[in-house]
Order: structure tokens, then sequence, then C-alpha cells
């Protein structure tokens, strides 16, 4: 079947109370621009709405990576944005973050939380800004926590050609789709999964990484000597050329590792997670 998609910018100013609080969204120009921008996409008959992050010093001559941030459940991009600081991290390195919102303050997943076609709006998401705003098809990556961190993983496998690699926080591979065999990417998508020894749901997610890595035939990798207090790591490479990296932090509980603020930051961690995940993204460019 054939989905319509249309995109249009808001402009939020003093007027429109719904664009929330934080930094200002300024105006998008009928060029794309530096700065915050309020989108909107019609996707199967529904507005959908994007928080987009565009970095000093862009000009859209050149193509830039792009990250796509999910939030928790019940949540929405901005909380997500003003919690994990990925927006410092893209002005350092030049690269575009979207902040969609779910609806009902969900996507849905793996496990819950909704009925929305979510595969398809960040499909027609990635697209316009790959078109429009000339992001690089080569480097597009998914992250989020929770319900967000479960929508990353079907998205790697049901958007297919579309993400490079994602980042799961405190979120994972499991539910109903993921029984089937066959629910596995089929072009490779590179995972790096952040979750905690005292999670409620770790042992699901550990089951759904050890899935995961048989279904894709991955075989463990050396890592350098040394490493973090606290923090088991492991890393492997699947038959397709992706790799799949975990670091499990053992006194971490439902939370972003490192966050300085919000309702899942957990700022006393002894890992980063936004900068473990654009330095795991910027080494992994879609294969092939």
């Amino acid at each position: 079947m054939r989905r319509t998609v249309r995109i249009s910018v808001l402009v939020c100013g003093l007027v429109l109370a719904a664009c929330g609080s934080g930094p200002p969204v300024t105006p998008a120009s009928p060029r794309p621009a530096a700065g915050d921008h309020r989108l909107t996409l019609d996707v199967g008959g529904k507005q959908r709405s994007v928080l987009l992050h565009v970095p000093p010093g862009y000009t859209g001559t050149n193509p830039v990576p792009l990250v796509v941030a999910l939030h928790f459940y019940p949540g929405s991009g901005e909380r997500l944005r003003d919690m994990i600081g990925m927006d410092a991290k893209a002005d350092e390195h030049g690269f575009l973050v979207a902040y969609p919102d779910g609806v009902a303050g969900g996507f849905n997943a793996l496990v819950c939380c909704g009925a929305e076609d979510d595969v398809a709006f960040l499909e027609a998401l990635t697209g316009r800004l790959i078109t429009d705003w000339r992001v690089d098809p080569r480097r597009v990556y998914a992250t989020g926590i929770s319900n967000g961190g479960d929508m990353s993983f079907r998205a790697a496998v049901e958007a297919t050609g579309v993400f490079a690699a994602i980042g799961a926080v405190s979120g994972g591979y499991g539910g109903p789709p993921a029984e089937a065999p066959g629910f596995v990417p089929a072009e490779p998508v590179s995972v790096l999964s952040i979750i905690g020894g005292q999670d409620r749901y770790f042992d699901i997610f550990d089951a759904g990484l050890k899935k995961w890595r048989e279904r894709l035939d991955c075989e463990p990798r050396p890592l350098p000597a040394g490493g973090t207090d606290g923090v088991r790591r492991s890393s492997a490479r699947c038959a397709d050329g992706s790799d799949v990296e975990v670091y499990v932090v053992a006194d971490m509980g439902h939370a972003w590792p490192g966050a300085k603020s919000g309702e899942m930051a957990l700022p006393g961690a002894p890992i980063v997670a936004t900068d473990l995940l654009w330095d795991f993204f910027a080494a992994h460019p879609r294969l092939g």
C-alpha cells in the first residue's frame, strides 16, 4: 500500500503554548537552518510531531549524520531532549537530532505502547530529512530509553535500510514480534545496548541480546585491557558484519546513565550513555 506523507513546519511563539518550555523554538525559514524547529508529518492521516535540533554552523551544503531519539512512556520528545544532553553533543560534532513524539505518550514498540504505525512514521521522518535537510543516508541512527529503546529495536528490524546502528538504553529486544526466528534485520544494523544490573527487566533484556546474537551468528570479540569499575562490557561481530556492544551497569536500575536531570536520569553513573552512543554511531556508518 502506498503511504501518503505530508510534512509542514509550525512556528512556535508566545501564542503557541503547546510548543512547551525549554530553549526557544525558532521560526523555520523556507530554507533549513540551524536552530530548533517543530515539524509535523501527516502519516496515515494522522498528524505526528517532531522536535528537530540543528547545530550551529549548519549550512545544508554538506551531508550530515542524524540521530533519532525516542522517548520513554509516558513521555515526549521534549522531555527526552531535556534529560539526555544530546543537543550539546550534536553541537560539538555537527549532526542533527530528531525527537519524535509518540501518540498518547508512547510508541508502538515490541511490548507496548499503542497501535500506531510508528515504523512508517520513522521512515517518513528520516526520508524527509534526507531529502530536505541534507542528512547522509549512510549515517542515520536511532536511540531511545525504555519504550523508546524497544522501538529502536523494532525499527532496526522493520525499517529496512534506514538505520546504520541503534543504541538502546534500558530497553530491549523482546515481546511477541521477537518470538519469530525471522524477526531480524534484512540488512546489517549494529547495536549498542546499555542496561542496568538492577533493572527489573534485566533478565528480559539479557535474554533478548542472547537471542539477537544467536540469530545473527555473532562471535565474541576481545576488548582492550582495563575497563570501568561497576561496568561489564562485551563485544561481538556478527556474520553480516554488524557489531553488538553491551554495557551492563551493575548498580543501575531503569535509567539513563550520566544524565544530569530528569525522571530517568542517573547522574552518578560510572558511564555517560550519551557519550558512548555518539562514539558508537560515529564508528558505524551503514555497511554496503
